[in-house]
């Protein structure tokens, strides 16, 4: 993966835990999270939105539900901490960085 790749998927994450923090109970689902992706500058697959959500689960930054293909997701306390820059986790931006 290039720097530049490298950089794209850890800012991707970093909103998608910036999203969940501003959603009402820190809940959300996959097609709106790529709907906000975009707004944001971003223009991932809905593949890559569910990979980015697979992989943040795996570091225990959120948590989902698949419902019929759609992917209902939660921010744990631990993805808000890295939302916010309280926590750092590799593959994640830091905020303002």
């Amino acid at each position: 993966m290039t720097n530049y790749a490298r950089f794209v998927s850890e800012d991707r994450r970093l909103v998608v835990l910036r999203v969940l923090a501003e959603m009402p109970a820190y809940r959300t689902n996959s097609f709106l999270l790529h709907t906000l992706l975009q707004q944001w500058g971003h223009d991932p697959s809905v593949d890559q939105v569910k990979g980015d959500i697979a992989w943040l689960q795996e570091q225990q930054l959120l948590t989902y539900e698949d419902v019929e293909g759609v992917f209902v997701v939660t921010l744990t306390t631990r993805g808000a901490d890295v939302a916010a820059g309280r926590a750092v986790v590799p593959g994640v931006k830091r905020p303002g960085a």
